[in-house]
């Protein structure tokens, strides 16, 4: 119970003492101002079709919502077919929109070709949310091979995959816009997420290499990298068991703040987009003189909860 409780504290306190020095101050706003501001805009879309996968709970969830309240329709894509279709009803009821349910396991290489298919024939089609993906516990030599490659043909395969069945049409209309959910685990490779960091970095360097290719199309780019975010992500599968206190409280950012972030920040120049100041903080100040404790403060987070 001691030794808890002091690596507790150190942890908390490497973090707070990081965040308050000057120099991360200075180096967030670096950060920030290197990739635009977007603060307080609207989603800069045309109404049209957004299509969602993983909508069937959390931050996909979310992004089916807000989406809906703005007036776009939907196609929800997740393996829980009975879920995603309690959703559709639901807010097709409460904002006069069309909702679809597109069931899937984008671990599947013939259901994600099918879905690419549909994107690729869809004429309504205004943004893409790859949001699919899940977590694993434990070091890379103790998860099953199968489940490792699970996570590579869900975060790496399948997004690259649907950008490619939806980006030509899009360029065709003159617009649109691809959100691929990463996380700030992009940022600090950790023992205990070897696989899970990797094809989030991934999905950073994918997203930022793919908004160069079409700057001048119309249709933007962007790489959410959220922190801990208050989702079923944590209570499902590998992290049933899961105990969220032993990450400080300060931490967990609601799924609804997350997602609203991402979506102002639309058409903004950022193609890299952090939610909440204090990731923005921490993210900035891993890339100044600050950055070796940071990141070791970050990686000592992590190591609470990977087995």
């Amino acid at each position: 119970m001691t030794k808890r409780k002091t690596k507790a504290g150190w942890v908390r306190g490497a973090l707070v003492g990081g965040l308050a020095a000057a120099g991360a101050a200075v180096a967030a706003q670096r950060w920030a101002a290197s990739r635009g501001s977007a603060a307080g805009r609207g989603i800069s879309l045309p109404r049209g079709r957004a299509v969602i996968t993983g909508a069937s709970a959390g931050i996909g969830e979310e992004f089916a919502r807000q989406l809906a309240a703005a007036g776009f329709d939907l196609t929800l894509v997740a393996r829980r077919a009975e879920r995603l279709q309690a959703l559709a009803d639901e807010l097709s009821a409460a904002h006069g929109i069309r909702a679809d349910v597109w069931p899937a396991d984008l671990a599947d290489e013939a259901d994600v070709a099918a879905l690419g298919q549909a994107l690729a024939a869809a004429d309504d089609l205004v943004l893409l949310v790859n949001n699919a993906g899940f977590g694993t516990r434990g070091e890379f030599i103790e998860v099953e091979l199968e489940r490792t490659l699970d996570m590579i043909r869900v975060h790496v395969l399948a997004t690259v995959t649907l950008c490619r069945a939806a980006a030509p049409g899009m360029i065709a209309r003159g617009g649109g816009a691809i959100i691929n959910v990463s996380s700030i685990a992009a940022f600090f490779p950790s023992a205990g997420g070897a696989n899970y960091g990797a094809t989030k970095a991934y999905l950073n360097a994918f997203s930022e290499a793919l908004a160069a290719e079409l700057q001048a199309t119309g249709v933007v780019v962007q790489a959410l990298c959220p922190g801990f975010t208050t989702t079923e992500f944590h209570d499902v599968g590998d992290y049933q068991n899961f105990d969220r206190g032993q990450i400080p409280a300060p931490l967990w950012m609601p799924a609804r703040e997350v997602v609203a972030e991402s979506l102002a920040a639309l058409g903004g120049g950022r193609v890299i987009v952090v939610p909440g100041a204090k990731y923005r903080a921490i993210v900035a100040a891993a890339n100044s003189p600050l950055g070796n404790p940071i990141r070791q403060a970050a990686r000592a987070v992590r190591g609470r909860w990977r087995k």
